[in-house]
């Protein structure tokens, strides 16, 4: 596949019609045929219609329409700036759930201002695969909470200490209280994947929902649904407070007997991009200075 095919199928899909498209890209009605000829036969679809009087789209020429004028353009953006010898800074850092965005925009702003040729962005997925690709060089950085890392080419930049609370609904009875004891937390739990949280904290809902009947217990694939069941008063759950990316509408109330927990930025420490130490230097300045108990 070849941007002059790409041009070829586009202006004939525009126009419904071979010589309109060989006139607007100055080239025979033949040449035209050719490209969309062979790049039918790459795909192995059909992509028009064809009669004596008329052309019109196939169903997989009407898919394939969108996708074709996206990598044309992308190829020929990558081509002007390639001839303007421009060298974009790719930056990619991930994230395990969606509150974690909140923590970037910021950041991105800071290090745009001082790299204009950075191109940042972020990858959601479960924390265990996060780490393997900040360890596989497939991440720049990844925030997460420490714990037993065994990987020794992983650093961890601790952000601030932050408690296990009792995340509910301002409905909830137990919101009513300003710190909470792990005797105290009563009433329908909601866990999560063990994929979508850290160890401690999957270990810490493990115990919890141990001692409940099966009538209390809720399971979820993520965060981000725990606590949409805590918004609709079906129960609470336990997570990391970190201040700077609490989900509105929730309660989140400090377990003193549960131990703090470090939430910072994994990183390789071999990693000589040029923005990263920028990035962790920013992470430091966001306001994560607090700590608890």
């Amino acid at each position: 596949m070849n941007t002059i095919q790409l041009e070829c199928f586009i202006a004939v899909a525009q126009h419904l019609n071979f010589s309109r498209a060989s006139e607007e890209l100055k080239i025979t009605q033949p040449a035209v045929s050719h490209q969309i000829r062979t790049l039918e036969e790459e795909l192995d679809v059909k992509l028009f219609k064809r009669t004596s009087k008329e052309v019109s789209l196939t169903p997989e020429g009407i898919q394939f329409l969108p996708d074709a004028e996206l990598i044309l353009k992308t190829a020929l953006s990558a081509k002007e700036r390639l001839g303007r010898h421009e060298v974009m800074i790719p930056f990619e850092v991930g994230c395990h759930n969606h509150m974690e965005l909140r923590l970037l925009p910021d950041i991105f702003r800071a290090l745009a201002a001082e790299f204009p040729p950075l191109r940042p962005s972020v990858r959601i997925d479960p924390f265990p695969s996060l780490l393997g690709l900040v360890e596989n060089k497939k991440l720049h950085a990844a925030f997460g909470t420490k714990e037993g890392q065994k990987k020794s080419s992983l650093y961890f930049k601790e952000l601030c200490s932050v408690p296990i609370a009792c995340v509910c609904s301002p409905e909830h009875p137990l919101a009513r209280y300003e710190t909470l004891t792990k005797n105290q937390l009563t009433g329908s739990f909601i866990a999560c994947s063990p994929r979508q949280v850290t160890a401690p904290v999957f270990a810490i809902q493990s115990r919890v929902l141990s001692h409940l009947a099966p009538e209390q217990q809720y399971f979820t694939e993520n965060i981000e649904s725990a606590f949409t069941l805590a918004k609709a008063q079906l129960g609470y759950t336990l997570y990391t407070d970190v201040p700077q990316i609490r989900e509105p509408g929730l309660c989140y109330i400090p377990v003193t007997d549960l131990p703090c927990l470090s939430f910072g930025v994994y990183y390789r420490y071999d990693n000589d991009h040029p923005v990263l130490r920028r990035f962790l230097n920013l992470c430091g300045e966001s306001g994560f200075h607090l700590r608890f108990f």
